[in-house]
């Protein structure tokens, strides 16, 4: 990777460096913002937290967010493309879960201490 000349020099230039460099790894952040799309959804949110604590099947699921099975399912194949969550087969149901990494578990986390900061104690 070619250094790039910046309009003003703070004597930064070992750091500007390595910053340029990771910057020009698009994919990265790519990655990082597939995964905080599913940020962009309360539905998702929802369903994902709920997943993180439980294994549940959409009926269940639907019944506890009060929606339809059809739109519970869309959100699990979002969140499931994204590898967030899996799932598992049982005869005829499909269960759903959190998936078992570190992005999953690091979002789990925010959420919970987002909550924790914004939500007044029940």
């Amino acid at each position: 990777m070619t250094s790039i000349s910046l309009p003003h020099d703070h004597g930064e230039q070992p750091e500007t460096i390595l910053l340029q460099k990771q910057l020009s790894c698009v994919a990265h952040f790519q990655t990082v913002a597939e995964v905080f799309k599913q940020l962009g959804d309360t539905t998702r949110i929802r369903i994902f937290w709920l997943l993180c604590h439980c294994e549940e099947c959409v009926l269940n699921i639907s019944a506890m967010l009060e929606m339809s099975s059809p739109a519970v399912s869309h959100h699990l194949r979002t969140l499931k493309a994204s590898g967030l969550i899996v799932s598992r087969r049982d005869g005829k149901e499909v269960y759903y879960r959190a998936a078992d990494t570190e992005e999953s578990r690091l979002l789990h986390q925010m959420i919970e201490q987002v909550m924790e900061i914004t939500c007044p104690q029940s």
